[in-house]
């Protein structure tokens, strides 16, 4: 009687152990992962799988204004002789107020009338479009929140070596001694300055990694100004002038609220 008994309770146990599994003897998965089929995802991994990538920052698209080496809304000046290769062009302000000679310029120049340059172009209706897109390019790029480096170096940047990223100055930014850009080619970087941008003359801005000068944006609220000899990198986004000293050299684009004063410059638009 004690040896039936016995038998029944193993048998009862036999049944237990058997329901924890299913007939193919496939353990039940554990929490937190999905089945499809037979195929187990974990949905802790799906769910990284659609993550934004940390750090990542959007160029600024600069429309038409982006076919400009040089684009004012007040004018344009050179004192003979420097080397604009790019289009340039003013509006709304008279052709006539761009003071620069057919000789200087690799590129078309474009005027809201019949005023200016024997060389011009005269395109109003472009001209008007491209400056509005100017002003939308501006606004952006002065928008963008969250700066990953807020009043670096007090304002003053020289000497040091700037990651790909967005920076803010809530003040005037000096750059007295050479400084570096460096990433890879598809790195983007937004300099945020509110107040003047100066850089000091004979200073140099050299790109490392591959970095290029058309994904480079300074969005200045004064005017900027690029010392003797100097040289600078990127994209000017200026809400009020840009001035180039004497023999100062720019890879990338001058696009200004105000005016543009060139001094035997070389200005070069960025591919």
């Amino acid at each position: 009687m004690k040896l039936k008994n016995v038998f029944s309770a193993l048998a009862m146990l036999m049944v237990v152990l058997m329901s924890s599994c299913d007939q193919n003897n496939t353990p039940t998965p554990p929490s937190g992962t999905a089945q499809v089929g037979k195929v187990a995802l974990s949905t802790s991994k799906l769910s990284d799988a659609v993550q934004p990538i940390s750090g990542s920052l959007a160029g600024v698209n600069l429309g038409i204004a982006g076919n400009f080496e040089i684009l004012s809304k007040t004018g344009i000046t050179s004192v003979y002789k420097s080397t604009i290769t790019g289009d340039i062009g003013t509006s709304p302000i008279t052709g006539a107020a761009m003071v620069v000679n057919c000789g200087e310029v690799t590129g078309n120049v474009y005027s809201v009338d019949a005023a200016g340059p024997a060389c011009k172009t005269t395109s109003a209706t472009m001209l008007t479009a491209a400056v509005g897109d100017m002003q939308t390019a501006y606004t952006d790029a002065a928008g963008r929140s969250n700066p990953d480096f807020l009043n670096l170096g007090a304002g003053d940047i020289g000497g040091k070596t700037l990651t790909p990223g967005l920076y803010k100055w809530t003040s005037a930014l000096i750059i007295p001694t050479d400084i570096t850009i460096s990433g890879s080619p598809t790195d983007v970087f937004i300099f945020q300055v509110a107040g003047t941008l100066k850089m000091s003359s004979a200073v140099r801005m050299t790109l490392a990694g591959g970095v290029q000068a058309k994904n480079i944006f300074w969005v200045v609220s004064d005017a900027v100004t690029c010392g003797t000899t100097s040289h600078f990198e990127g994209n000017i986004l200026g809400m009020t002038g840009i001035n180039l000293q004497t023999g100062a050299t720019i890879n990338g684009r001058m696009l200004a609220q105000t005016a543009v004063t060139l001094q035997m410059n070389t200005v070069t638009q960025p591919q």
